[in-house]
């Protein structure tokens, strides 16, 4: 049975997302991902021409979703219980499905991903969510708080070195010093 083109694409990037966590961006080769696979370089360059094409493409799902959550965000008025659903809607989407791989890979990367287009463009959307999660407020301080709150949500899958931890233990910690960054940003501006 032949395997789907989106399915192959799929596990050429779980293969890509393990080999670059592992190794780093810079010392995995496109023929080693080719080799893991068990598939020809030939056949890998059929759905992929580099690795930076592989790194767009889960980049990509990430930043529709980070879209999604700003346009949601816009819509809603700038209060505590929007700044809180926002950043829940958040850590579910970082939490969810391959996700954590991906975010221990930008974390392991993190020198590598400044230079690639899809690390430009996650720096972009971050710093669009923070601004949705301090409007209202245009203090340095809500602008900081902000940022910290998202950082909240990715340093976890580092700075908590917790090795039994699940990842929703991870997720309710990075939301409570979430919620203690949120609750400081002033509604009223």
């Amino acid at each position: 049975m032949r395997e789907s083109t989106g399915g192959t694409r799929q596990r050429i990037q779980a293969v890509a997302l393990e080999l670059f966590t592992e190794q780093g961006y810079e010392k995995t080769s496109l023929r080693e991902i080719a080799e893991r696979l068990g598939v020809t370089k030939a056949a890998l360059y059929y759905h992929f021409k580099s690795k930076d094409e592989i790194v767009n493409s889960f980049v990509e799902d990430r930043l529709r979703r980070m879209d999604e959550l700003i346009d949601w965000a816009r819509s809603q008025p700038p209060t505590l219980a929007t700044r809180r659903a926002l950043i829940t809607q958040y850590a579910d989407a970082m939490f969810s499905s391959e996700l954590p791989s991906v975010m221990r890979f930008f974390e392991q990367n993190q020198t590598v991903l400044k230079s690639l287009s899809a690390g430009l463009q996650m720096r972009d959307r971050m710093m669009r969510l923070a601004d949705e999660l301090c409007r209202g407020d245009d203090s340095p301080a809500a602008q900081l708080r902000a940022a910290l709150t998202l950082f909240a949500v990715h340093s976890s899958w580092f700075a908590v070195r917790a090795p039994n931890m699940t990842d929703e233990e991870r997720k309710k910690v990075a939301l409570e010093v979430a919620d203690e960054l949120l609750a400081r940003i002033d509604v009223a501006g």
